[in-house]
């Protein structure tokens, strides 16, 4: 290993000290705890969609959720080691043939659900 790598797992490691990062891919509906600064005084604000990309690249990984908000598709991107990122949480596991859920932009309605997957959320509940 090259000395960047070593530098960037430090930060890694140093970023996610006390947080809980959970395992999550494309489909899953997630909800994103984001710290908002408004002047002085700072809060908690839920970003709750379903995330169709996921970028793993060490320190720049990241991870895009969409969701509907007032009939217009909403897309973010949220850096995963971010401090701004308080926590993630997975609501539900989607189950999805692809890792970039990009075609999602076109379509509305019931088309654009993504169905359960009921086998990995029984793994989840057994541990």
């Amino acid at each position: 290993m090259n000395i960047l790598e070593n530098i960037e797992k430090e930060q890694v490691a140093k970023l996610t000290e006390g947080k809980n990062i959970p395992d999550f891919k494309a489909g899953d509906t997630l909800k994103v705890h984001t710290k908002v600064k408004e002047g002085d005084r700072e809060r908690i604000q839920i970003y709750e969609g379903v995330c169709i990309a996921r970028k793993n690249d060490g320190l720049n990984s990241s991870f895009t959720v969409r969701k509907i908000s007032f009939g217009e598709g909403v897309e973010r991107v949220f850096p995963l080691y971010s401090p701004n990122v308080a926590k993630i949480e997975v609501t539900r596991i989607g189950k999805v043939r692809r890792a970039k859920l990009y075609f999602l932009r076109a379509l509305r309605g019931r088309s654009a659900r993504i169905a359960d997957d009921l086998s990995a959320q029984a793994k989840k509940n057994a541990e």
